[in-house]
C-alpha cells in the first residue's frame, strides 16, 4: 500500500451521515479509539457551508468540488428542467466527476470502494468498486477493472446487501443490527484484499453502515433522544456498537498504510429525530393559492380512483406496489393534478427538506410568473413560510429557508429548487401547522421514518503534510476537492469553486 517516493498516499475513510456529535463524543470516550487517534494526532473540525442546504448531493459536491448550482444534482427524484416531469436520477446524469478523476493519464494509481453518489470513472489507474454495500441500492454492484467484482464474490461471498427497514419491529431490528455487524466485518476485509493489491496513492473507502444504523436505531439511542430512547438490552447501543466496528476496520486498514499517509477522516451529514413534512408543504402551496388543483375534468382515471379512496387505504394499497409503479403514480399525479397556468408557485414531492419552485415564464412549460416578479413571489413565499407555526410546540414550524440565487450566486436557477425550506425538527409527526390565513394538515402518512439528517459533517485529519493541529473550526465542503488534489502534488481544475485549506495542506 505504500506509492510511490514522489508524493505521500493520501487515504480517505467515509462513514456515510455519521452524526459529528456523537463521533466527536464516543471518541472522546474511547469508543473510537481509530477516530481518536487521529484527532489527537492531527485535526477536527465541521463541514459547513451552502452545499448542506440539503443532504442530497453532498457527496457530489465534496468529491467533485463543483457546487450544486455546476452539477444540478438536489434529489434522487428531481424536477426534469423544462418539464412538469419528476424523473428518478441517474448517477451517469450527475455532470460532475470526482477528484481522483484527475488522475487519469498519470502514473498514480488510486483504490476506491463504496464512492457515494458516484460512477465508476473509466480510463482510471488502479482498482475501483461501487455499490457493494449500498444504502437503499438503486444500482448493481459493479467494478472496475470487470474482473475485480467476481473474484471478490469468490473470495467474500455475496454482497450482503442490509437494508433499512421503516416498517420493522423488535425482531427485524434485531435482525438488521446483526446483519449490518457481519456486513461491516465482511466489507472491512475485502477492503483490506483490495488495498493490498498494489501501491496506491489514493485510498478512497465509504462504509454506508453508519447511516443505515442512524435511521434504524435512532428511538434506542439515548445519547440522542434521553430518557425517551426504547430500551432494549441489544439495541440500546446499537448506533455505537455500528460505529465502533467501521472504527475497528478503519484501524486495520491504517495499520497497513505507509507512515508518512495523509489520513481523512469524512462524514457527509449527521442525524436527528424528526418526521417527514410533505403533505405539510403541499397544503402550504394549496391552501395559500400557490398552487392551483386541476379541475377534476383535467385529471385522469388513475388521479380520480386515487382521491376517491380514502388516505389509509391508498397507503396500504400504495405499499404493496413495487417502487416503480409507486414513482409511476406520483409523476402522473403531481403532473396533472395542478393547474399550471394558475399556479405562481408549487411543491417539488419530497419527504423532509421542502423544495419550492416558481412557475415562471420561460423556465417552465406553461409558467405565468413573470421574471420582473420573480423575487416577490420568493418574498411572498419566505414571508408566509415565517408564519408557520407548530400549535404542538408553539414555535415556528420553519427553522431555516434558503434562496439557491443567494446561495450560488446568479439568476433563478435553471435545475434546482428556488427555495429550500427546512423544517423545525420533532420528536413527533407534525399533523397540523398553522398560519394566520389557513390551517395545514398531514394525517396517514405512507412514510413516517422519526428521523432525517443534520446538515453539518464531520472531518478529522492528520499526516505529515496536514499543517494543524487542534480544532479546525468550520470546513467549507468546497474546499475538500481542491485540497485533496494539492496533497497529491496534482493541478486544481479552474471549475472547482473551493480553494486549498491550508490548514490542511502544509506542503
Amino acid at each position: 500500500m505504500t506509492p510511490d517516493k514522489t508524493t505521500a498516499p493520501l487515504v480517505i475513510l467515509c462513514l456515510e451521515a455519521g452524526e459529528a456529535a456523537l463521533l466527536e463524543q464516543w471518541a472522546h470516550a474511547g469508543f473510537l479509539p481509530t477516530i481518536a487517534g487521529i484527532m489527537q494526532r492531527g485535526s477536527s473540525g465541521r463541514l459547513t457551508g451552502p452545499e448542506l442546504v440539503n443532504e442530497h448531493g453532498v457527496w457530489v459536491s465534496l468529491f467533485s468540488g463543483l457546487s450544486r448550482d455546476q452539477h444540478g444534482y438536489y434529489y434522487w427524484r428531481p424536477l426534469k428542467p423544462g418539464t412538469y416531469e419528476l424523473e428518478l436520477t441517474d448517477l451517469g446524469d450527475i455532470s460532475a466527476l470526482p477528484f481522483w478523476s484527475c488522475l487519469r493519464g498519470s502514473s498514480k494509481k488510486a483504490a476506491i470502494i463504496d464512492p457515494s453518489e458516484s460512477r465508476l470513472v473509466s480510463g482510471l489507474p488502479g482498482l475501483q468498486l461501487a455499490n457493494w454495500a449500498p444504502h437503499n441500492a438503486r444500482y448493481a454492484a459493479c467494478s472496475e477493472p470487470a474482473s475485480l467484482l467476481p473474484e471478490l464474490r469468490e473470495r467474500f461471498g455475496q454482497e450482503m446487501a442490509v437494508e433499512e427497514d421503516v416498517d420493522s419491529d423488535l425482531a427485524r431490528d434485531r435482525e438488521i443490527y446483526r446483519g449490518l455487524l457481519k456486513q461491516i466485518a465482511q466489507k472491512g476485509a475485502l477492503c483490506r484484499d483490495v488495498v493490498r493489491r498494489d501501491r496506491f496513492d489514493l485510498i478512497a473507502i465509504t462504509f454506508l453502515e453508519s447511516h443505515i444504523a442512524g435511521h434504524q436505531f435512532l428511538k434506542y439511542c439515548s445519547d440522542v433522544r434521553g430518557p425517551a430512547a426504547i430500551e432494549d438490552a441489544e439495541l440500546s447501543d446499537a448506533i455505537r456498537n455500528i460505529y465502533q466496528a467501521i472504527d475497528k476496520e478503519l484501524g486495520l486498514l491504517l495499520a497497513d498504510a505507509s507512515a508518512d499517509a495523509n489520513v481523512f477522516v469524512v462524514s457527509n451529514v449527521g442525524l436527528q429525530e424528526d418526521y417527514p413534512s410533505r403533505q405539510i408543504i403541499e397544503a402550504f402551496c394549496r391552501e395559500l393559492g400557490y398552487q392551483v388543483p386541476a379541475k377534476s375534468g383535467s385529471f385522469s382515471f388513475r388521479a380520480l380512483a386515487r382521491r376517491a379512496l380514502p388516505a389509509a387505504l391508498r397507503n396500504a394499497l400504495s405499499g404493496r406496489l413495487a417502487r416503480s409503479t409507486r414513482e409511476r403514480l406520483l409523476a402522473d399525479g403531481f403532473r396533472t393534478g395542478t393547474d399550471w397556468q394558475k399556479t405562481t408557485a408549487f411543491a417539488i414531492p419530497t419527504l423532509y427538506t421542502s423544495f419550492l419552485r416558481v412557475n415562471l415564464r420561460g423556465r417552465e412549460p406553461q409558467g405565468i410568473v413573470e421574471p420582473r416578479e420573480y423575487d416577490s413571489v420568493l418574498d411572498r413565499l419566505q414571508a408566509d413560510l415565517e408564519q408557520l407555526i407548530d400549535p404542538q410546540s408553539n414555535r415556528p414550524a420553519v427553522k431555516r429557508i434558503e434562496r439557491s440565487v443567494d446561495l450560488f450566486g446568479g439568476g433563478p436557477p435553471f435545475s434546482l429548487p428556488d427555495l429550500f425550506v427546512e423544517w423545525t425538527p420533532t420528536a413527533y409527526i407534525k399533523s397540523t401547522v398553522v398560519h394566520p390565513q389557513a390551517v395545514l394538515i398531514q394525517r396517514n402518512l405512507d412514510y413516517s421514518r422519526g428521523s432525517h439528517h443534520t446538515y453539518h459533517g464531520f472531518l478529522a485529519a492528520a499526516g505529515p503534510s496536514i499543517g494543524n493541529r487542534g480544532s479546525l473550526g468550520n470546513i467549507e465542503i468546497l474546499d475538500l476537492a481542491p485540497t485533496f488534489l494539492q496533497l497529491m502534488n496534482e493541478n486544481v481544475p479552474s471549475a472547482m469553486r473551493g480553494t486549498v485549506n491550508e490548514k490542511l495542506c502544509h506542503l
